[in-house]
């Protein structure tokens, strides 16, 4: 199982998402430290999910790292993160993602 497949298995397990992509951005990171040959180092993730709503960005950020904890403990170096209510505004501030 590829680190975006555990990914994807735990987050949808936890959440059960309305959306949920997964995007292994490695390959932009080639070189840079924490890079590693064989990739899954790096990732953005958007997740769509009513269990956010009423939450704060880091709250949901929180919930995400809990729910990921092995795979951020081992091979993902970089998680770049989207955590949304599937009831947020565009472009409001529970949006935007940072990096771990």
């Amino acid at each position: 199982m590829t680190v975006a497949d555990a990914m994807r298995r735990k987050l949808t397990e936890r959440f059960a998402p309305d959306s949920l992509e997964i995007i292994d951005e490695s390959h932009r990171h080639a070189g840079h430290a924490g890079a590693r040959p064989e990739g899954e180092t790096h990732f953005a993730v958007t997740i769509v999910s009513a269990a956010f709503s009423g939450l704060g960005r880091v709250a949901r950020q929180r919930l995400v790292y809990q729910a990921l904890e092995a795979e951020l403990k081992s091979r993902v170096h970089a998680l770049s993160l989207r955590a949304l209510a599937p009831n947020d505004p565009a472009g409001s501030g529970a949006d935007k993602g940072e990096r771990a």
